[in-house]
């Protein structure tokens, strides 16, 4: 395995063949957004010459690389940082709502915390959300349901998370200009 600051890629050889794949730095949740298929360099002109087959292709081990890359130190790292980020994020949330109740800003605080769990590969974002505001996974979703009703929170056809919008993003882009 190979890694730098952008990301990180793992090579298996197949054949006359390398293939490369490749992961963004950050959590992997899901299989390489690049890959790259090169002659290796033990490879004979006569291999090489007939083109990649489909055997090679077929005989990839896309799962085992999955998990290495999901084992490698820097995602490691850079997973115990999201969940760190996104706790935060939680706790504020459940001071918002303890200070204000289901106001504009804990709801925008609450979009961007679930759609940051969703993206993480969180397998179950309400359980966790409900955990770290301090209430029933049923009240979040109630939460969640009203953000979306009130524009704060797009909805992805059965699928945890969605897309913050631009409603949430000013009041979001608000609450740090206040802070800060």
């Amino acid at each position: 395995m190979e890694a730098d600051e952008s990301g990180f890629e793992i090579s298996q050889q197949q054949g006359s063949w390398v293939v490369r794949m490749w992961w963004p730095t950050g959590p992997v949740t899901g299989g390489p957004q690049r890959m790259t298929v090169e002659p290796a360099d033990d490879a004979t002109p006569r291999d090489v010459v007939r083109g990649i087959s489909t055997t090679v292709l077929r005989r990839l081990d896309i799962a085992a690389a999955m998990n290495v890359a999901k084992v490698a130190p820097e995602a490691q790292r850079t997973l115990d940082e999201v969940a760190r980020k996104l706790n935060e994020s939680g706790e504020a949330a459940g001071l918002l709502l303890a200070n204000e109740g289901v106001s504009e800003r804990y709801l925008a605080m609450l979009a961007v915390t679930y759609t940051g769990m969703a993206d993480s590969g969180a397998p179950a974002p309400v359980p966790w959300l409900a955990r770290l505001i301090g209430r029933r996974p049923e009240t979040v979703k109630d939460h969640l349901k009203k953000a979306r009703r009130d524009g704060f929170l797009s909805t992805l056809a059965g699928k945890a998370g969605g897309e913050l919008t631009e409603k949430s993003k000013a009041v979001l882009d608000d609450m740090a200009s206040a802070d800060g």
